[in-house]
């Protein structure tokens, strides 16, 4: 399928805030969307994104029509789910593929979000963005934080070298230097979707996870799930982000998992990018093509994610 581009975000712009999952306090939408609008964006509000159904903001159906009719405004071009949270994949049935194809924008997010992100861009071919959720546009939020996020949204860089912050090492513990197009994101929401015909193709590509506040234990199953799913098998190389706050179990680190389970793989491995769950997070486009190069421990993204 071909890779679509959404346009560029400019100042000015309209941003649609709509929560698509777990629900958010009203207090906690309103002042982050103060910051956006102090930033020089315009901000509209999905019907729904202030609603409280138990677990999820509203019905499935519901947070659907919230997104497609973000897709549909010609005013809106920047989509920013108000948080992740749980019940994200509930709305994957009742989207519109080639409403989605017929009016490309920015749509952004992590955590639960990512099965959508994947979702979009496998039945779409659209560029989405493993990057801010509304959550994030906050005052104390790092300056690289934001400088990552405007970067893959509002310039036409290109190549673009992803570099962890100061401080902070990405590690490349398997050789290798593939090209290929960007998948992934929460380990958590990916394994969630096996078996569902919204599972992840991983085939050719350089598989992204990360997650937050999963024991090591919850994270060997995981790991195990996708190896036995064939994505592992399938993909070219493997970056693996932070565990952020994942508690070890029978003391075993994450990173002794990764040194367990993926270096025996043998498939080009970097380790330790900081995105999503961390306090610093990297923005990374999802289908877009990317090189894996673990010589010279390099990922670089190779080509504008939006278009002028």
């Amino acid at each position: 399928m071909a890779i679509i581009k959404p346009p560029i975000l400019q100042s000015g712009d309209t941003v649609g805030i709509v929560t698509l999952g777990s629900p958010l306090d009203a207090a906690v939408i309103d002042s982050r969307a103060t910051t956006l609008r102090n930033m020089g964006f315009n901000v509209v509000f999905g019907q729904y994104v202030y609603s409280r159904s138990g677990i999820v903001a509203a019905s499935a159906r519901q947070r659907a029509e919230d997104l497609m009719m973000m897709f549909e405004n010609k005013q809106v071009k920047m989509i920013l789910p108000s948080r992740g949270g749980t019940g994200v994949i509930d709305i994957l049935p009742y989207l519109d593929p080639r409403i989605i194809r017929q009016n490309p924008k920015i749509i952004t997010g992590y955590s639960d979000v990512t099965i959508l992100l994947n979702a979009i861009n496998q039945f779409t071919g659209l560029e989405t963005f493993h990057g801010f959720l509304l959550i994030d546009f906050k005052p104390d939020t790092p300056v690289y934080n934001y400088n990552e996020f405007f970067t893959a949204t509002s310039s036409l860089t290109a190549p673009r070298v992803i570099n962890n912050p100061p401080g902070i090492s990405l590690m490349s513990l398997v050789s290798g230097n593939v090209t290929g197009q960007l998948v992934g994101g929460n380990l958590t929401s990916i394994v969630g979707a096996l078996g569902t015909p919204y599972e992840i193709d991983t085939r050719g590509k350089i598989f992204l996870l990360e997650d937050v506040h999963a024991p090591t234990n919850t994270v060997y199953r995981y790991l195990q799930q996708l190896m036995l799913a064939g994505k592992f098998r399938d993909c070219i190389g493997i970056i693996m982000g932070q565990c952020t706050d994942c508690p070890i179990s029978y003391n075993t680190s994450y990173n002794d998992l990764i040194n367990s389970l993926l270096v025996p793989l043998g498939k080009p491995l970097m380790t330790n990018l900081a995105t999503a769950h961390n306090y610093y997070k990297i923005t990374l486009p999802i289908g877009a093509e990317v090189n894996l190069n673990t010589v010279n421990n390099t990922l670089t993204v190779l080509r504008p994610s939006v278009v002028a």
